[in-house]
């Protein structure tokens, strides 16, 4: 895990990219933000990268593939797994089936979009927090 690496956020809803936007930038957070909308586009970028990315936060409900099938491309591709790239998922669609699906494809969070800004930023926060905090098998310093 790259902690200066760049965040990589997937989400299709606009007013949530923006909030999401503001939300890091009032953060002042150092990651480099990276936005895709969907989640074959996102997987094309991480593996061709050579940048290791800090985090995924990942909507559920994507066009193209959704974040569940996103997350078990990356599960299954070896180089992309060996990175340890914490994956969470951020998204207003909460469902036992979806959150046991995600948790057996080994996602490191599950978080409900919060309904204001400052709860909001409180997630955001503790996320980038925990994960700056926490220590991995290829930790870059």
């Amino acid at each position: 895990m790259n902690k200066e690496g760049p965040v990589i956020i997937i989400e299709d809803d606009e007013d949530d990219l923006e909030l999401l936007s503001d939300v890091f930038r009032e953060l002042n957070y150092t990651n480099e933000i990276r936005f895709f909308d969907n989640g074959i586009d996102a997987f094309n970028f991480l593996e061709k990268t050579k940048e290791r990315p800090f985090l995924i936060l990942s909507d559920i409900n994507l066009p193209k593939i959704t974040g569940l099938e996103l997350r078990e491309k990356i599960h299954n591709n070896e180089d992309l797994r060996l990175k340890c790239i914490p994956y969470i998922f951020f998204t207003t669609a909460v469902d036992q089936k979806n959150v046991i699906h995600a948790y057996s494809k080994s996602v490191q969070g599950f978080f409900t979009k919060p309904s204001t800004i400052d709860d909001l930023k409180r997630v955001i926060r503790n996320i980038m927090e925990y994960w700056k905090d926490c220590h991995s098998p290829n930790v870059i310093t």
